[in-house]
């Protein structure tokens, strides 16, 4: 179906899915469900931007806006707020931390729009418009890994840091060795903690590294995944299937697979 090709078009739309000649399904769907969908969709976004193939990211970023409007659709219904208001809303709290862009304040690199950027929060917490806390409002529904390194960053802007890297891989071990320590007690409750103390301190080390944990996790994934079906394929010309073979076959076709740049 075509037609004109601005914001009102896909919101009317939405408006018809869930109309009374609309969807069953989409008439169906709350708030909450689509938040669900909004995750699963900023995923999707996220990985075709990684891929960097323009179709795909312009028909994932397509998804994820339906997912965000059909939210503001909903809410419309429900009497809350409207697309203007959000937009609004989005539009004054982006002149207002972006002074040295509207207004009459300089900044000379990158570093000073961020001290600004935190010192404008923090004036926006004192007046009831964020939480109280400099590490508050970041959601607990995004990924562990990311969430702490936003966490760390944040902190990081008040002097909450170490002094270098090294810092980092110092504390890094004294964590391995808390691990090891919890281990032999055989404490599962203070493993846990201590398991999570490492995690925290890998990503520690990635902020300083300038390397997103996230990523690098992923892309280690990605080479797990394609390293075991390398074993998978030469275990299969063999007629046989990993759980058939030992684990020094395995092991050993795990380093052909890494020396051919798998």
């Amino acid at each position: 179906m075509k037609g004109k090709t601005d914001i009102k078009s896909i919101i009317s739309v939405i408006k018809r899915l869930r109309g009374p000649s609309g969807c069953p399904w989409d008439r169906e769907q709350t708030r909450e469900k689509m938040g669900y969908y909004l995750v699963e969709e900023a995923h999707e976004a996220k990985e075709a931007i990684d891929g960097d193939s323009p179709e795909k990211i312009k028909e994932e970023l397509g998804d994820l806006l339906f997912q965000l409007l059909t939210v503001i659709e909903i809410s419309e219904e429900r009497g809350e707020f409207t697309l203007s208001e959000v937009i609004e809303q989005a539009r004054d709290k982006m002149v207002r931390r972006h002074p040295h862009v509207f207004g009459e304040r300089t900044v000379n690199d990158a570093d000073e729009v961020v001290a600004n950027w935190v010192q404008i929060k923090k004036q926006e917490k004192k007046e009831g418009k964020e939480g109280d806390s400099i590490v508050s409002g970041i959601p607990k529904s995004i990924p562990s890994l990311h969430r702490a390194y936003l966490i760390t960053q944040r902190a990081s802007r008040v002097g909450f840091d170490w002094e270098d890297k090294e810092g980092v891989l110092k504390k890094l071990k004294e964590e391995v060795k808390e691990l090891e320590s919890a281990m032999s007690e055989g404490n599962k409750e203070k493993i846990v903690q201590e398991m999570g103390d490492l995690l925290f301190s890998v990503v520690n080390l990635g902020r300083f590294l300038e390397i997103s944990p996230e990523s690098a996790l992923n892309k280690a994934v990605d080479r797990f995944i394609s390293r075991f079906q390398y074993i998978e394929q030469r275990l299969k010309e063999k007629g046989k299937d990993p759980s058939q073979s030992t684990l020094e076959e395995m092991d050993q076709l795990w380093e052909e697979a890494k020396k051919a740049g798998i």
